[in-house]
Parts: structure tokens; C-alpha cells; sequence
């Protein structure tokens, strides 16, 4: 799914209103119907709803919402802001279709009408809906404005966004055309934000919804269709794409009836060292849960037992050394190499990753401290194989790269990163992003927090490792591999709850995962075919 700009999303509005056609305040309505459907699924008819507008089509989409809210038998106010200096076409339109509905619009203080505050306040179901900019904002919102946002925010009451939180800003870009600091985001020294509990998105999330920073604005998103031309949508350029189900099953290869563990590949995993053999223990397993045909685990001597134990179905190299990864000899068999979770960095470790880097022909999958190493030793990254994929967390990310000072400054810096070093750079996050050598990023909609837990990583390493195994290119690997290990641990959360979750719980639900994805609708063989 391509992420847009908010002039790519007003052309595609025009696109459809020309071309489809419609008129422009009936696919208004058509968009706020979504919406009220939305709503009234998940809201119960005793609740109170304060719907304050803007003058503008985000303001249209509100009333219309009103509207519908107020005919399906809801207690529903609509506050009309009185602080703009011109009102579009439809929504003047949609104003006229109130009625009896009450509307407050005057100035007086407090913002809207005190006898509303003080029955929003008496009433414990009370939600408000943010209609007052939407996606066309360009600059930091002041004034009375401001003081409207803050007071919504006060009421701590659940708030719906239309399309955007109201304050918050789409297009990035604006502040570095405008002068600003490429690496700087517009939104970092706002204040006046609309704090959502859900944002109504429609057809695309914006990209503001994936940085940190906008967590407490953004809520819950939800994507919305609201038919716009897909054909349109479609052949508008960008280099942002949100993960969906329906890009993965493009993705994902069908095993041939005829194939045998030598057509998945030979994979090489080296983790572990003295104390942490339980991450080559991860990685290893969820390799081969991943797919990899065949799989060699190269571990200190300490950790011989324990592989040979836990993970039969693996063979195991053991390096020289009894607690530390000192080299590997003979590479010639493998088509990928993961490398990383649990080798320390003991010198003689340092050394032989130096070597391994210098004589891989393969893609390499690096983590944990395999970055780290690399981050000391930053021009060992000019030779990486090509194609290899970094998968750093955050901290590992700022050693490598730089500090940054926001999501979108560790967006940018990304981007840049992959672009200077030709590799795949996988970010962990709430929405882990992958960013290709082409400049093109992805943000993954799977998983939860509660994969914010030890060996997690590892697990991600092993799963992309066994990808690349199986024969998916180094882009697909990355984006296939964390949309499944997002999709394993949300598995995992429904069944064992978010606090109780381990890595080993990601690993076991993989199956289930690739079932997922797999499952297109098409009914299973008959026992007779």
C-alpha cells in the first residue's frame, strides 16, 4: 500500500470526482458514511457524541457524520469554529443539511458553550470528534485554535480523528522546502495537537502515524476506503509503502510438490557465545520454521551440547574456541550467513567477523552484536556482501548511523544509510520499517508490544536468515520475515496475552503465521482430490 502526500490525496479526490464521476459533496457523504458505519459497529446508542468542525471539507466530513449519528438516534452536538475566514462549498452544503441537531458557533468562552462542557463533564460515555483540519494542515496551529485543541485535550475524553489528527502536519517536507533542517520534524515543538484515541485514515495511513513521537496524537488508526480512483492511487509515485496481507500473499512462494531440503537452500548461522547459547538457540529454530532446507549452527564449543540437544534438525559447526566465535573456515556451502545474536565482542571475535565480512560472497544477515562490532568499525561496511540486511533496534541504529532526534529524523537517516551502503537496514519499532538500497522504505503492520521481550531479535534474525535460505531475494526476505514475525507474536498475544509472551512463543507460532498468509480463500482438496 503506497503512503501519499496530502497534494497525491487531493488529486486523487479530484481524479475520481472528474472521472467516476461524482459530485465532490456526495463523495463527501460516501466518505463520511464509511466513517458513521465505522462508528455505530463500535459505539453503543447511549453514547454522547461532541462533533467539532472546522470550516473546511474536513469540517464537511464532520457534519454529514453528525448528521447520520443524529438519525440513528445518537445524543449528538455539533461545534462549528468560528476562527476561519472563508468555508468550502460543501461544507456549507452540509450545514444546511442539519437539522435538528443542536449547533453551537459563536465565540463566547469557554470555546463552546459552558452548559456543553458541563454536561460532557457529568456524562462518563461521552466522544469527541475531531473535524477541524484534517490532512490539509501546513503549519502549527495558534491562537484560538490552539486554545480549542488544548481544551479538547483537558476534557480527557476519547476523541475520533477524521483523516488526521487536527495540528498534526502530513507533509514532512514542507519544513525542509521552507528552509528548515532536512533532519528535523515540523510537528517536534508543536504543542496543539489533537490527541486522538482513534484516527479515521482515509484510503492510506499518513506517514506521521509511524513516528514515536506522534504515538500520543495518532491513537489507533484505522484505514478507511473511501472510493478513490484505485487505478489513480495506484500510479502515484512515492517512496513510502505500509505492509499489507494482500502484498505479502504476492510475496510468499509456493514449496513444488517435487522439492527436497536441497531446493530451500544451506543456511549458516553463527550466535552465541559463553552465557548466551539460548540466542543460536532461537535463531537457529526459527531458521528452519522459516524454511531453510538445511541449516548448520557455528557455536563455541560450550554450546555444543545444548544445539545438539534442543535442535536435532540442525548440524552443528564448533568453532576452536571453548566460549567465543573465532572464525569459520570453509564457507563455500552456504547461500546465506546470519551472524550476530549472542557473540559478544571479545577481540578475537572482532577478528573473525572482519574475516567472515571480507570472504562472504552471500548475503549476510547481521544483528545484536555483529552491528555493534560494526559500529566501532565502520569501514568494514563498504564490504559487506551485496545485498546483506542490517537488522539494528534503535540504540544499535544510533551507534551505527547517528543519534537522531526524532522518528522522522531516524526515518531519514535510514534511508540515507541503506541508500550510502547498498543494504537493507531493518529498524525495530512499533511499526518496524525496512529500508531498500533503492530509498524506498516500508513500515510492517503487524505485531504488539508484547514482543518487546528477550530473544525477540534473534528470533527475527533466524526467520529472515531462513527466508533467504528458501530463495526470496534480500527485499523480500526482509519485508516477508518481519511481516511474519509481527503476525507470529500477534498469534502468540491472543492466545498467551501480551505480558506473558517469550521469543520461543514467536518461534512456535510461526506455522500458523505462514497458514495465514496462505489461506486465499480457496477450499481445501476433497479426500478424493
Amino acid at each position: 500500500m503506497k503512503l501519499l502526500t496530502a497534494a497525491q490525496l487531493r488529486a486523487a479526490d479530484n481524479y475520481t470526482i472528474s472521472n467516476e464521476p461524482i459530485p465532490s459533496v456526495d463523495l463527501m457523504e460516501r466518505a463520511a458514511t464509511v466513517c458513521f458505519k465505522w462508528i455505530a459497529e463500535r459505539f453503543s446508542p447511549d453514547i454522547r457524541f461532541m462533533v467539532i468542525c472546522g470550516m473546511g471539507n474536513n469540517g464537511g466530513d464532520g457534519l454529514a457524520i453528525a448528521r447520520m449519528l443524529h438519525e440513528k438516534g445518537y445524543d449528538t452536538e455539533v461545534f462549528i469554529l468560528p476562527y476561519f475566514s472563508k468555508q468550502s462549498t460543501d461544507f456549507e452544503i452540509n450545514r444546511k443539511r442539519l437539522t435538528g441537531i443542536k449547533v453551537t458557533d459563536s465565540a463566547r468562552l469557554p470555546l463552546w458553550g459552558e452548559s456543553s462542557v458541563n454536561k460532557c463533564n457529568e456524562s462518563p460515555r461521552t466522544v469527541i470528534i475531531d473535524a477541524i483540519f484534517g490532512s490539509g494542515l501546513s503549519r502549527p496551529i495558534e491562537g484560538k485554535l490552539a486554545e480549542v485543541i488544548d481544551l479538547i485535550n483537558s476534557l480527557n475524553f476519547p476523541v475520533i480523528a477524521i483523516d488526521m489528527p487536527s495540528g498534526l502536519m502530513m507533509d514532512y517536507q514542507n519544513s525542509s522546502e521552507k528552509g528548515g533542517s532536512r533532519h528535523s520534524s515540523p510537528n517536534l515543538k508543536t504543542e496543539h495537537v489533537i490527541r486522538a484515541t482513534y484516527t479515521l485514515a482515509f484510503e492510506t495511513p499518513k506517514l506521521p502515524f509511524f513516528f514515536s513521537e506522534n504515538d500520543i496524537y495518532v491513537g489507533e488508526f484505522v484505514i478507511l476506503d473511501i472510493g478513490l480512483d484505485k487505478k489513480f492511487l495506484s500510479e502515484q509515485k512515492t517512496t513510502d509503502y505500509y505492509i499489507t496481507r494482500q502484498d505479502i500473499r504476492k510475496i510468499l512462494k509456493p514449496r513444488p510438490r517435487f522439492s527436497h531440503k536441497g531446493t530451500f537452500g544451506h543456511a549458516l548461522i553463527i550466535a552465541g557465545s559463553i552465557g548466551k547459547i539460548g540466542a543460536a538457540v532461537l535463531a537457529s529454530k526459527a531458521c528452519l520454521r522459516a524454511g531453510a532446507g538445511l541449516l548448520t549452527v557455528h557455536i563455541p564449543q560450550c554450546g555444543y551440547s545444548v544445539l545438539q540437544t534442543a535442535i536435532p534438525e540442525a548440524m552443528v559447526s564448533i568453532d576452536e574456541q571453548d566460549n567465543e566465535f573465532s572464525g569459520i573456515k570453509n564457507l563455500d556451502k552456504f547461500n546465506v550467513i546470519g551472524v550476530g545474536p549472542g557473540i559478544g565482542q571479545a577481540d578475537k571475535t572482532v577478528r573473525a567477523l572482519k574475516l567472515l565480512i571480507q570472504n562472504s560472497s552471500v548475503p549476510m544477515v547481521l544483528d545484536a552484536d555483529a552491528l555493534n562490532i560494526l559500529a566501532e568499525n565502520k569501514t568494514w561496511l563498504s564490504f559487506l556482501p551485496k545485498d546483506s540486511i542490517l537488522t539494528p533496534h534503535p540504540g544499535e541504529f544510533a551507534r551505527l548511523a547517528r543519534n537522531t532526534s526524532s522518528g522522522y529524523d531516524a526515518y531519514i537517516t535510514q534511508k540515507e544509510f541503506a541508500i550510502k551502503h547498498s543494504v537493507y537496514v531493518v529498524l525495530k519499532g512499533a511499526f518496524t520499517s525496512i529500508a531498500a538500497p533503492s530509498g524506498d522504505v516500508f513500515f510492517n503492520s503487524t505485531g504488539n508490544p508484547g514482543m518487546a521481550t528477550a530473544g525477540s531479535g534473534d528470533t527475527l534474525t533466524g526467520i529472515i536468515t531462513g527466508l533467504l535460505a528458501h530463495g526470496y531475494s534480500s527485499a523480500e526476505a526482509a519485508i516477508l520475515g518481519v511481516y511474519l514475525h509481527g503476525l507470529a507474536g500477534d498469534i502468540a498475544a491472543e492466545e498467551r496475552g501480551r505480558e506473558g509472551m517469550i521469543a520461543g512463543d514467536i518461534i512456535n507460532r510461526l506455522g500458523k503465521a505462514f497458514r495465514e498468509i496462505s489461506d486465499n480463500g480457496i477450499p481445501p482438496l476433497s479426500e478424493n482430490g
